[in-house]
């Protein structure tokens, strides 16, 4: 019964990673949790010394053991240590910045402000976009005011992201950044840093507005809890000091999708985009980087086993996306099949039972149960297949061709 039943091929309809590939990616995961530990914790101690001289190392840490010692240990501590050595620092729980009372958010709330796009409603676009274009023309206006456009993108592991800096409707200053191995937010976050840094070398500016497509990215910026971009909290003093600067002062973030294309946010993603750069060294891989290539590589094995190894056997269907491609298993929400049904449960078991041909019709049952009826009315053929009923029987022309 093991040898027939479409074990695998259920479990990726279903969206179910197999268990050994699961278990790898959390084995991977929990490599990368070392990084939110502070350095002063015990296990960091057992590790080289990625972190200041200051801290004491343990007299156990694999940063003392001899070449030939290191070669001889083996465990999940060895592994950790090797998965750190190719990660940067991303977490900063310890920074001043993130201390109650002495965060933004609890000294400067009403400094800064989010103008999100809603989608509930249908005039809702047009609105924001028509704002979005008054707000340029109050700027145009206002000497002390200044806009910062920015997108970012990623090609072939490069991120490129780019900023507009325009004071009265003039561009000032435009910002360029190449980097390898991190994510589109990562070079988000890093555009606002350097461009937030660089308006503020005017000391007339009393207020900032930043057009993003990744509103999302500049939430984290006030976000105390413990995430990977910490890293850019820098961004964090550099706030305190322009607010502190003058009481009036304030930033404004603007949601700004490609897809709104909105000008000045089309010629920079039309820049962003149009950039082919070419890494000259290799470098570490961000921790949000590094998590994410390490889900995909997973899922590229899974994907390659499945149809390689053919671990889905001869009888699953398979089926074609929009472009005409092959679906393949995935484990994102809705998975690759699944989305294609509604949310009918009754409806997901007949797809089922049709792609890996398991449905109770004359074929099936002439194999496993010959003593049943098998003989099928329709009387173009003997036997009842899935081939027949999908493609060629007359019973159900309505439904393949309404």
């Amino acid at each position: 019964m093991v040898a027939t039943t479409p074990t695998f091929g259920i479990k990726a309809i279903a969206e179910l990673i197999p268990i050994n590939l699961h278990l790898q990616k959390l084995g991977s995961r929990s490599q990368l949790q070392a990084h939110l530990l502070s350095p002063n914790y015990i296990i960091r101690s057992l590790m080289e010394p990625n972190f200041p001289s200051s801290t004491s190392q343990h007299l156990s840490s694999l940063g003392i053991l001899t070449k030939r010692q290191c070669e001889s240990i083996k465990g999940h501590l060895v592994d950790i240590d090797n998965r750190f050595n190719k990660v940067f620092p991303s977490f900063s729980p310890l920074h001043p910045e993130f201390s109650l009372g002495f965060r933004v958010i609890d000294t400067f709330s009403d400094c800064f402000s989010f103008n999100l796009f809603s989608k509930q409603k249908n005039d809702s676009l047009k609105t924001h976009i028509h704002q979005l274009d008054n707000m340029v023309i109050e700027s145009s206006s206002i000497p002390s005011l200044t806009l910062i456009i920015m997108d970012a993108s990623v090609k072939s592991n490069i991120a490129t992201s780019i900023s507009h800096i325009h004071i009265c409707n003039k561009p000032i200053s435009k910002t360029l950044h190449h980097v390898v191995h991190v994510t589109s937010t990562e070079a988000e976050l890093f555009a606002i840093r350097c461009s937030i840094n660089q308006v503020m070398n005017h000391n007339d500016i009393l207020k900032i507005i930043v057009v993003t497509d990744s509103i999302h990215a500049t939430k984290k910026i006030f976000d105390s809890s413990s995430h990977p971009y910490q890293v850019h909290s820098a961004i964090l003093y550099e706030l305190h000091i322009f607010f502190l600067y003058y009481q009036d002062n304030s930033i404004e973030f603007w949601e700004c999708s490609s897809c709104y294309n909105w000008n000045l946010h089309k010629a920079v993603d039309k820049e962003t985009k149009a950039f082919n750069p070419i890494p000259l060294f290799s470098c570490k891989m961000s921790w949000d980087f590094s998590k994410k290539s390490q889900c995909n590589n997973i899922a590229n094995i899974w994907k390659m086993t499945f149809q390689v190894l053919n671990f889905k056997r001869k009888q699953f269907l398979d089926l074609l996306d929009g472009d005409d491609n092959i679906i393949e298993p995935s484990y994102i929400k809705d998975g690759a099949w699944l989305k294609y049904f509604g949310n009918s449960n009754s409806l997901y078991a007949r797809a089922s039972r049709a792609i890996t041909n398991h449905a109770p019709i004359g074929k099936y049952r002439l194999r496993f149960f010959p003593r049943e009826e098998f003989r099928y009315p329709c009387g173009m053929y003997f036997i009842k297949s899935r081939h027949h009923i999908l493609y060629e029987c007359r019973r159900f022309n309505e439904y393949r061709n309404p």
